[in-house]
């Protein structure tokens, strides 16, 4: 068993780390680090995840921060196909709903997990039975893909603001309610909860405050997929 490697001393070191696992196997990964991630890549993708974070030197865990802290890099390990295609939406941060009126885009958790993210891909290659009837999730072999240290360009984030202001301030406005995973060009507001018990306080309208799940914000897959394949993309 390998032992995890210490922090990065910088984006430099960081970039070279994940660019040398390109083309391993997670298998390989978790086997050198002493992990498990058996099953299939629906049920395991927060251990791969994990994984890379251990196998990268990560020290922000679960804490409010990057997770590389000292340099205010997110690390985001993303699962594609072989063509490279996201086949998700990608989690960035939780929600708080009830400070919705008073989010502001210059100081929001959102933002600054965005500054500087490095993309790990992590490719299934489909085999037997999961390549025809890819919805029953088998397990395929997964690789590291090519990773790529991605800040937005003016463009890309004039647009992210766009979507940051239009959703909280539809929530603001109308409530909870009025807000669905459709709204956003790249950014949407999603459930985000351990289980579908899990309640939180959220503006309702006109009913005043009410309970509901916790939501948090992703990216959808047309823009990461968009964005692994050329850093200043601005897909439609």
């Amino acid at each position: 068993m390998t032992a995890s490697p210490r922090a990065p001393h910088d984006a430099a070191e960081l970039v070279g780390r994940a660019l040398a696992l390109q083309g391993r196997s997670i298998d390989e990964l978790a086997r050198g680090l002493g992990v498990r991630v058996d099953g299939a890549p629906v049920s395991t993708k927060g251990k791969v995840g994990e994984l890379l974070e251990r196998a990268l030197g990560a020290r922000g865990g679960s804490a409010a921060t990057w997770d590389f802290p000292e340099l205010a890099i997110e690390l985001k390990t993303i699962p594609v196909d072989e063509r490279g295609i996201p086949s998700e939406s990608t989690f960035v941060c939780a929600v708080s709903l009830l400070d919705a009126e008073r989010a502001e885009w210059e100081t929001s958790w959102v933002r600054a997990k965005l500054s500087r993210v490095l993309w790990v891909p992590v490719i299934t290659s489909a085999i037997g039975e999961a390549r025809e009837r890819p919805e029953r999730g088998e397990r395929g072999e997964r690789r590291v893909g090519l990773a790529r240290l991605w800040s937005p360009s003016a463009e890309q984030e004039a647009v992210l603001l766009g979507d940051f202001e239009e959703i909280l301030g539809r929530i603001a406005a109308s409530g909870i309610e009025d807000i669905s995973a459709r709204v956003g060009r790249w950014l949407q507001l999603r459930p985000k909860a351990a289980h579908g018990r899990v309640r939180t306080r959220a503006p309702g309208g006109d009913e005043g405050d009410v309970a509901t799940v916790p939501r948090g914000f992703y990216l959808r897959p047309r823009f990461t997929g968009a964005i692994l394949r050329d850093p200043l993309a601005l897909p439609p």
